[in-house]
């Protein structure tokens, strides 16, 4: 599912396995001028899908989870029909139709087969969707740009952490930290283990087997799980409020599971590694994280600024690993800057007002990626559905016009 493309779609044809490793599994064959739908939530409302082309040997099989659709090029042109499986209508349809449970959801084959083409001249498809190539490519041209911008103020972010966690301000003689992330340290600073300023926890999940952990109105118990990261993603949460699941008094005392205090800081160490946050309340967490109680030499958000400073660190330790996870070993070596608490609440306030100047720009950002992605969605429903006459379309600039609105409307709120 990873080889297509989300949104306008397309394919990487590199991924390549002998057919023996194949004929064991359950694959979609498809061939070079076939169209791959993923069927299955989120891959089909994120608009994956694609025309298959300069495969090898022109052939190629893909997971069940993927409707292979084949087109009468001598009733529809292909490329229109993509435009088509990417309109407003078609995905609401399809969403509409799903059947299954949870996260495994699928669109029917009757809900694609059963989609009425509006525009039914073929001469006609093709213009429109040559159209719509030159149009969808000015906008994603833009797109690129601000998600571009986007990532680097990711890395801007990134550097105010690791140069405020490490005193990179403060002038006078320094002194080799030893460890690599950290470098040099202003005179008077140390640079102790984690488990040296701080008492190391992690969590539990209770048996699932066993049912009586798990009667709804026992579990009162807040239970941090990677169903929450979500909160900590962005970065624009510091603190955890609630969560997503709760366990019951019973599940935790039969449990390696732990009540941990409020402003205990923690980290997600597996699958979605390297976000941390710090607990409002008391919580008890999955052992997907790793937690920190901190002691009397060291702040608690302070310890949050430097695991966040500590992102290239993660991606460093994950380096060849055949799961996304950081090791319980790597954690217990954790080392931090420790300053004395006057320049810990120092650094704390100034990168307070830094996050909140960084959380600004992204919010705009994204809210623009957003509105982008919008117009792109609505010409190509508008386009396909006959709504749109190419020729006036360009004659008025329209793109541009909209283009430009939605560039001056965002610098409005921006300024607001």
């Amino acid at each position: 599912m990873e080889a297509i493309a989300d949104g306008v779609g397309g394919l990487d044809p590199s991924g390549v396995k002998p057919l023996g490793q194949l004929k064991a599994g359950s694959y979609n064959y498809f061939a070079d001028g076939d169209i791959l739908l993923a069927k299955v939530t989120p891959c089909f409302e994120n608009g994956k899908k694609a025309i298959a082309a300069d495969l090898i040997n022109g052939v190629g099989f893909a997971t069940s989870e993927v409707h292979v659709l084949r087109p009468d090029t001598r009733k529809v042109d292909r490329r229109f029909l993509l435009y088509v499986l990417g309109t407003e209508d078609f995905r609401y349809r399809g969403v509409v139709s799903m059947t299954g449970a949870g996260g495994l959801k699928r669109i029917s084959e009757a809900a694609i087969l059963d989609h009425r083409i509006v525009v039914e001249n073929i001469d006609d498809q093709r213009a429109i969707a040559a159209f719509l190539d030159t149009e969808t490519a000015r906008i994603d041209a833009l797109l690129d740009r601000k998600e571009r911008f986007s990532n680097l103020i990711v890395a801007r972010e990134e550097a105010s952490f690791l140069d405020a966690v490490r005193g990179a301000d403060i002038r006078g003689p320094r002194f080799a930290s030893g460890v690599r992330w950290i470098g040099d340290l202003p005179e008077g600073w140390l640079a102790p283990k984690f488990t040296h300023v701080a008492r190391q926890e992690t969590g539990h999940t209770p048996s699932r087997k066993e049912l009586s952990y798990w009667v709804p109105e026992d579990c009162v118990i807040p239970w941090v799980s990677l169903a929450d990261v979500w909160q900590l993603r962005s970065g624009d949460s510091v603190f955890i409020e609630d969560t997503s699941e709760k366990i019951s008094e019973i599940g935790m005392a039969n449990s390696a599971a732990r009540l941990l205090p409020a402003n205990t800081v923690i980290l997600s160490r597996t699958a979605s590694v390297g976000f941390a946050g710090i607990l409002e309340k008391p919580m008890a967490t999955t052992q997907d994280f790793a937690a920190w109680i901190c002691g009397s030499t060291i702040r608690p958000k302070y310890l949050y600024y430097v695991l966040r400073a500590m992102k290239p660190e993660f991606r460093r330790l994950m380096i060849g690993s055949t799961h996304q996870t950081i090791y319980m070993p790597d954690i217990r070596a954790f080392r931090t800057p420790l300053p004395p608490l006057t320049e810990q609440d120092r650094i704390v306030s100034s990168l307070d007002g830094v996050i909140g100047a960084y959380r600004k720009v992204k919010s705009q950002t994204a809210k623009t990626m957003s509105r982008l992605r919008e117009f792109r969605s609505a010409v190509i429903t508008a386009a396909v559905n006959g709504q749109i006459d190419p020729e006036a379309w360009r004659r008025r600039g329209d793109t541009d016009r909209r283009l430009d609105r939605i560039e001056a409307d965002m610098a409005v709120e921006a300024a607001e």
